[in-house]
C-alpha cells in the first residue's frame, strides 16, 4: 500500500509539472506568438529569409510594398519610394528601424487561435502617402527631416528623412547618413525650440512668472563670460520674450531654475535621454547639467551648450502641450491609438500653448501660416562651424489635430527655411482632412 501511495504521489507531481509546463508555454505562446512567427526561420511567413506573401498600404490603401514568393515590389512613384523608404524599410535589412523590422509581428498577421493566414496579409500603415510626397519635394534635396503625427492618436501621418535612396534599386553608401531615419534616429542642437522645455520648467516652478518683466540690452554678463541675444528687446513680457527667443530672458530664467531643474523638466517631458518607437529605441536627446551660476547654464536653458534633440521627442512634446498636457505615444498602424504618456499637467500647457499661439501672431505673422491656426517654435541652432541647423516645431490649435517638427540641417534660419517647409505640408494636411 506505501509503495502505491508513493507512487501514486510521484504520478501527481509529475502531472502537476506537465500542467505547470503547459501553462507556461500557453502563456509564453500569449505573450511572444506574433514574435515567434515573425521569426525569418519561419518558412510559413519567409522564404530564405525574404517575405513569402504581404502586402502594405498607406493609410488609404496606396500600395507601398507587395511581396510575393520571396520577391519585393515597391511604390509605382518614384518619388513615393523614396519619401516612404526610412518610415517602410528595406528588405536588404540596411536600415536598423521600418515598419518592416518594427511591426514584423503585424506583417506576419499572426493570431493566438487561427496561427498565421494561408493568403497574403495586408497591413495598412498610418502614413498618408500625399503629405509623403509633399513633404518630399518641399525638402528639395536638402538634408533634413519632416515629421507629422496626429496628436489625438498618435498616428504618423508623415515620416520623411532625407538623403533617402531608392529601395527598389538599393542603396548608395557613398551618400553621407543615407541609412538614418532622422526623425527617430538622429540627435540635433536644438537652440531656440529647446526654450519650451524653460518655459514648461518656469511655469511649473516660479508663480508669479505671467507677471514678470524681463530686460533685454542684448548681452549679459555672467562671471567673465557674455552671454549675446540676437537683439537688444528692451522690457517684455513673457509670451514677447518667447516671441522674440531672447536668450538673455531664458538665460535668467535658466540660471533661476538652477541647470537640475532644467535637466530634469528635460528628462520628463521626453526631450532628454531616448524615447520608444514601435518598440525599438529612439537616438537619445542631452541636457547635462552645468555649473551653478556659470554662463553654461544660461546656454542650456537657451537651447545651446550641449544641448541634443531628436524631431520625434520634439513632436511628441507638441503633441502634449497640444493635447492639455497628456501625449498619444506615435503609432505606425493606420487606426491605432498610442498609450497615454502624461508630460504637464494641463494648466501648463495650456499657457504654453497660448506663448506659442503668440508666437504666430505676434512674431512670425499669421500671413506666413494663410488659413491656418498655428500654434509654433523657431529654431536657429548654432552647430559651431559657422552654420546653423534650422527647426520649427508645433501644432495646429483649430482643424486637423496635426503636431508636427521640421528641421533642416545647416538650413539656416528657422523662420526662413523651416517654416516654409512646415508650412507646405501643413497646407496640404488641411487640404485632405478637412
Amino acid at each position: 500500500m506505501k509503495r502505491i501511495r508513493g507512487r501514486a504521489s510521484i504520478a501527481l507531481v509529475l502531472a502537476g509539472l506537465i500542467v505547470l509546463g503547459l501553462g507556461f508555454f500557453l502563456w509564453r505562446l500569449w505573450d511572444r506568438g506574433g514574435e515567434w512567427a515573425a521569426y525569418r526561420a519561419n518558412a510559413h511567413i519567409y522564404q530564405s529569409g525574404a517575405l513569402k506573401n504581404a502586402v502594405l498600404t498607406d493609410r488609404n490603401g496606396v500600395e507601398l510594398l507587395h511581396a510575393r514568393d520571396g520577391s519585393y515590389t515597391y511604390a509605382a512613384d518614384g518619388t513615393l519610394r523614396l519619401s516612404t523608404l526610412h518610415a517602410l524599410g528595406d528588405h536588404r535589412g540596411y536600415l536598423g528601424s521600418g515598419a518592416l523590422r518594427l511591426l514584423a509581428d503585424e506583417i506576419a498577421g499572426y493570431s493566438f487561435v487561427f496561427g498565421t493566414p494561408e493568403e497574403a496579409n495586408t497591413l495598412a500603415l498610418s502614413l498618408d502617402s500625399r503629405l509623403q510626397t509633399a513633404a518630399w519635394n518641399g525638402l528639395a534635396g536638402r538634408t533634413g527631416a519632416v515629421l507629422v503625427t496626429n496628436y489625438e492618436t498618435g498616428e504618423v501621418l508623415c515620416m520623411v528623412s532625407s538623403p533617402s535612396y531608392d529601395p527598389a534599386l538599393g542603396p548608395d553608401l557613398s551618400v553621407d547618413g543615407v541609412l538614418i531615419n532622422r526623425c527617430t534616429g538622429a540627435a540635433y542642437v536644438p537652440g531656440s525650440i529647446f526654450k519650451l522645455v524653460t518655459l514648461t520648467a518656469a511655469c511649473e516652478n516660479l508663480p508669479d512668472l505671467q507677471e514678470r518683466s524681463f530686460n533685454c540690452k542684448k548681452t549679459m554678463k555672467v562671471g567673465a563670460d557674455t552671454v549675446v541675444c540676437t537683439g537688444k528687446h528692451g522690457k517684455q513680457t513673457i509670451e514677447q520674450a518667447l516671441a522674440n527667443s531672447c536668450n538673455i530672458a531664458f538665460g535668467q530664467l535658466a540660471m533661476e531654475l538652477g541647470g537640475e531643474t532644467i535637466r530634469a523638466t528635460a528628462e520628463r517631458l521626453g526631450v532628454a535621454g531616448s524615447l520608444r518607437f514601435c518598440g525599438a529605441q529612439t537616438a537619445a536627446g542631452r541636457c547635462d547639467t552645468p555649473a551653478a551660476g556659470t554662463a553654461y547654464e544660461a546656454w542650456t536653458g537657451i537651447g545651446q551648450h550641449t544641448d541634443l534633440v531628436t524631431p520625434y521627442a520634439m513632436a511628441r512634446l507638441c503633441a502634449a502641450i497640444a493635447n492639455g498636457g497628456a501625449a498619444p505615444e506615435p503609432v505606425l498602424l493606420a487606426g491605432a491609438q498610442g498609450e497615454p504618456a502624461r508630460l504637464m499637467d494641463s494648466a501648463a500647457a495650456e499657457f504654453v500653448g497660448d506663448c506659442m499661439s503668440y508666437d504666430v501672431v505676434y512674431k512670425y505673422g499669421k500671413g506666413t501660416f494663410p488659413g491656418l491656426d498655428v500654434c509654433a517654435k523657431t529654431g536657429t541652432a548654432e552647430v559651431g562651424d559657422g552654420t546653423s541647423h534650422a527647426w520649427f516645431v508645433g501644432y495646429l490649435r483649430s482643424g486637423p489635430p496635426l503636431a508636427f517638427a521640421v528641421v533642416l540641417e545647416h538650413g539656416g534660419s528657422g523662420l526662413k527655411k523651416a517654416a516654409p517647409l512646415a508650412n507646405l505640408v501643413l497646407q496640404k494636411a488641411v487640404e485632405i482632412y478637412e
